[in-house]
């Protein structure tokens, strides 16, 4: 069968997919014709067209700026702390999920963990002010039983895991649908062949839970690594002026108030580039781990 009767076979698929297509040629592949003001001293009134051609200049001043290793290290140290504190924790719940066996409290504390993903960040900001803000919550007790105060969202230290905490609340619970996706591919004979020969619930987490939940797991380590350089724009906007500069500037928001708020596009889009191309040495390498490990990871070998 030749890809003519292919698509005609699957053309209700075909269809479907049409709209997910346009939105990824419009707002991703579209926008990337862009990165040639990287190589521009671009400007608004003249357009790409007429812009003069500088080459690599603008990455020669990119590497040369020390606002940019700094935003490249943030990012990198907040990707790192996520990625160690963050990423298990989805694991962890589609596990503790699958294991309640009354399907009505499975539903609702699927519902209750799934909530916060719809929330805007704004939102998710604003309840933690005031929970753990200055005036908030916390530290209303603390004054209460003279222990001083505490203003967590202000304290560049604590930053990092404070945007990781953020991150957790919000969006752990939407991250564990693939994960109880997963589960629900397990075997259940397998476990119960387990149960009959002695296992306990430890040992069957451990010889079948997590064996089967493997390849599922490195696919997500390596998209997540692939978008570890992508910390979350409007979290990081949000809270920048709180904490300061130095704590909460990160590649995105280096590339937007360098090069969009400065008029400098140019720069802008060189600092992007270069995540970008960072951000797929990344994916490729984790790809390649994941092969090492007998995985098939993104795309076999």
């Amino acid at each position: 069968m030749n890809w003519r009767n292919r698509l005609w076979r699957d053309r209700p698929l075909v269809l479907m997919t049409l709209p997910a297509i346009a939105l990824l040629l419009v707002f991703a592949y579209t926008p990337m014709l862009g990165s040639v003001m990287a190589f521009q001293s671009y400007s608004v009134y003249t357009g790409f067209a007429h812009s003069p051609w500088v080459g690599l200049d603008n990455f020669e001043i990119l590497l040369g700026d020390p606002l940019f290793w700094q935003a490249l290290r943030n990012t990198l140290v907040i990707s790192a702390v996520q990625l160690v504190l963050y990423f298990p924790i989805p694991i962890g719940l589609a596990i503790l999920l699958n294991s309640i066996l009354s399907g009505k409290v499975r539903a609702f504390v699927q519902s209750v963990v799934y909530l916060p993903h719809f929330f805007s960040w704004v939102l998710v900001v604003t309840i933690f002010q005031q929970m753990l803000g200055g005036a908030g919550v916390l530290n209303a007790f603390l004054r209460r039983h003279d222990l001083g105060v505490w203003d967590v969202m202000t304290s560049p230290d604590t930053f990092k895991f404070l945007i990781t905490a953020q991150a957790v609340w919000k969006e752990a619970g939407w991250g564990i649908i693939v994960f109880l996706a997963a589960l629900a591919a397990i075997d259940p004979n397998l476990y119960e062949a387990a149960a009959a020969d002695g296992a306990g619930r430890w040992r069957r987490m451990w010889h079948i839970t997590l064996p089967g939940m493997r390849s599922v797991i490195v696919l997500m380590l390596v998209l997540r690594l692939g978008n570890a350089l992508t910390v979350g724009f409007e979290q990081m906007l949000i809270q920048r002026d709180m904490v300061g500069r130095d704590a909460a500037e990160v590649l995105d928001t280096f590339a937007y108030y360098y090069g969009v708020v400065n008029n400098n596009f140019s720069y802008g889009a060189a600092a992007g580039l270069f995540k970008g191309v960072l951000s797929v040495a990344l994916i490729l390498a984790a790809n390649r781990l994941a092969h090492s490990f007998g995985e098939d990871g993104l795309y076999r070998r």
